[in-house]
């Protein structure tokens, strides 16, 4: 394979020197950027446009899943990758709806990044066994069992409501955008859930990829 670029984003230096250090075996591979959070994570592949964005799941501000969304809206042509230490349901769940190619076990990573990454930069998909064992074991059976539900044309939210989701999806944690808009984090949580009954949202990834679609936050 030849020249490829590739943005690493996890909050752990460490993790980060290690990924560089993997990649950097392969000739013409070529690390372009590098993120301690979701928020800037997004950033970077706006501008960077990267060939792979390899994202851990658990990150500040934005987690993998969130940051995949986003990238799939506003940088298609970026192939995601998702590092986890998390093989549970609801990982894989948020994982596969944010439109992410390659999902690793930080566990594997050693053994199956460098081919996650050659599989999603050739537009496959790539399953750490885990999950590839879920997959093929029906679990996972395409659209049917993670169905999106993002619905253009979905029941009002209220103006709040569209607030709320607004900071949300532009990456403000809970804390945050109760400060910003000077209501306590119990009532921005309950505006949460009530977005997510009223949409059928089952992820963050699903609140994002909404707001995008629906000009909430801004297509840049």
């Amino acid at each position: 394979m030849g020249d490829l670029t590739i943005l690493i984003a996890d909050d752990h230096h460490l993790i980060r020197r290690g990924v560089r250090d993997l990649l950097a075996t392969r000739d013409g591979w070529r690390v372009v950027g590098e993120a301690s959070n979701g928020a800037d994570a997004v950033e970077q592949a706006l501008n960077l446009q990267p060939d792979i964005a390899i994202l851990d799941f658990s990150m500040p501000e934005l987690n993998g899943a969130a940051v995949a969304a986003q990238i799939a809206e506003r940088s298609p042509r970026t192939g995601v990758v998702v590092l986890t230490m998390h093989d549970s349901e609801q990982v894989i769940r948020e994982v596969l709806q944010a439109g992410a190619r390659g999902m690793v076990l930080k566990s594997d990573a050693d053994r199956d990044l460098l081919g996650a990454v050659e599989a999603v930069a050739d537009n496959r998909h790539f399953f750490t066994p885990r999950v590839a064992e879920m997959v093929l074991g029906g679990y996972l059976t395409g659209n049917k069992a993670f169905p999106l539900k993002l619905k253009s044309s979905a029941a009002q939210l209220t103006e709040r409501e569209r607030e709320v989701m607004r900071l949300l999806a532009s990456g403000m944690t809970s804390k945050k955008a109760a400060a910003e808009l000077k209501i306590s984090i119990r009532t921005v949580e309950s505006h949460r859930i009530n977005i997510n009954r009223k949409l059928e949202f089952s992820s963050i990834a699903d609140l994002v990829r909404y707001a995008i679609r629906n000009g909430i936050v801004a297509h840049t």
